[in-house]
């Protein structure tokens, strides 16, 4: 795409924000995949995609927070999925079990964004607000701010976006120990491996295609071609 086809598509796409539309058919993400490759794009167009994509998520997100806020009750549910977990060292029977599961649940709620939060800032991606995306997918999420997207390298854009399904396919795994250590049922211990495998497997089956690793691929693919 030469420069003045990602000049006639981002201002497509702004014109389509402008007026409460999405982006689809601007042309606007090819246009950003033209701009990743050369780092003269990226200083000229970083700053104009990153409005963009501001504008368009604040349209599509069906709730969003500060990032703040967000944050702080991301690391509260944390807190509470580490504290129910522990809580049920102390109970017997089917209460520990349902402590144990109502932590392990909130833990995976809680530390998927977190996830990306805490490595992409280290790898020097900036962040603006957590957000609900719809009813129909309640998971948090933590919107990056696009212009510090661009300009760090794609290997650093590839490891942001699969540290958070990484740290949810470590945690099952993780606290097989812990409810062995709570004393929980067989089964219940084996629920953990059976939920952490089947995530595995939904992971190579689906989010390879979609998702944090398609997008850990996406990126991959630039940073061999960069």
């Amino acid at each position: 795409m030469e420069s003045s086809s990602i000049e006639r598509a981002l201002a497509t796409a702004e014109a389509q924000v402008a007026a409460g539309h999405s982006l689809s058919g601007s042309g606007f993400w090819a246009a950003v995949a033209t701009v990743k490759t050369d780092g003269e794009l990226v200083d000229r167009y970083a700053d104009r995609i990153a409005a963009i994509d501001q504008t368009a998520f604040a349209q599509w997100a069906l709730l969003t927070v500060p990032k703040g806020v967000g944050t702080s009750l991301a690391f509260l549910g944390t807190g509470a999925g580490l504290g129910l977990v522990g809580a049920s060292y102390s109970l017997d029977g089917l209460l520990a079990v349902v402590s144990f599961y109502l932590g392990f649940g909130g833990l995976l709620v809680s530390t998927h964004a977190l996830a990306h939060l805490i490595v992409g800032q280290i790898l020097g991606i900036r962040f603006t607000r957590w957000f609900v995306a719809s009813l129909a997918r309640p998971q948090p999420g933590v919107k990056i701010d696009y212009a510090s997207y661009l300009h760090v390298s794609a290997s650093r854009r590839a490891w942001m976006h699969a540290s958070g399904a990484l740290v949810t396919k470590i945690i099952p795994f993780a606290l097989i120990g812990g409810a062995v250590a709570a004393g929980l049922p067989t089964w219940a211990v084996l629920g953990l491996v059976v939920i952490g495998t089947a995530m595995i497997i939904t992971d190579v089956l689906w989010s390879t295609t979609s998702s944090d690793w398609m997008k850990y691929r996406r990126e991959m693919r630039f940073a061999q071609t960069s």
